[in-house]
């Protein structure tokens, strides 16, 4: 069946729309087999829209799917660069259209991770990381797009409470990270990253 974070997704097609629907803004979303939460924009996703903060004028969506954080980002800064990292081929597809049918595809880079020149440093990340690729993994992925956030940036993760989001706070903070719960919500913790 393959995974989300999959490069090539192995599941068979099955496109459809969502609605992302903000107190500021709403827009339909094109999604498909193989990529995160393709039925409906994830809880967890939805709560970080609602309650991280958006500022800056180079942003970046980590693990970006089909685009609901990197349109969302878009269209409420349009000053702003939006960077949407995938390595999900069927998910940047995605993201590159939803951004194109949201009317922000002229600044919103959607590409690979190794497809974001080396100076680019941002002001914020915003993600709701792949927890199921294993702790390993998700450390080694967090402390690569973390060490790349501007002296004064900040990230905000959305990590599900049962899924691990004490664990990650406590590990972002020995890492020398300060890490703050901005709220938790049905199930959620909502994480504000800063250099300590």
């Amino acid at each position: 069946m393959g995974h989300y974070f999959d490069a090539s997704p192995a599941a068979a097609r099955r496109p459809r729309t969502v609605d992302l629907v903000l107190p500021d803004l709403r827009v339909t979303l094109h999604t498909d087999a193989g990529v995160f939460s393709p039925d409906a924009i994830d809880a967890g996703t939805k709560l970080l829209l609602l309650e991280a903060p958006v500022s800056g004028s180079t942003l970046l969506d980590l693990g970006c799917g089909y685009g609901p954080i990197a349109v969302a980002l878009a269209r409420r800064r349009p000053d702003a660069t939006v960077w949407a990292v995938d390595v999900n081929e069927r998910a940047r597809e995605l993201a590159t259209a939803n951004a194109s049918s949201a009317g922000v595809a002229d600044r919103v880079h959607v590409v690979p991770p190794e497809d974001v020149p080396e100076d680019v440093r941002f002001d914020g990340i915003w993600s709701n990381p792949p927890i199921r690729v294993g702790k390993a993994a998700l450390h080694s992925l967090l402390s690569m797009w973390l060490e790349r956030l501007a002296p004064d940036g900040r990230a905000w993760l959305v990590v599900q409470k049962h899924l691990g989001s004490d664990s990650l706070q406590q590990w972002l903070t020995s890492s020398g990270w300060r890490a703050d719960r901005l709220v938790s919500r049905a199930g959620y913790r909502v994480l504000e990253v800063a250099r300590s």
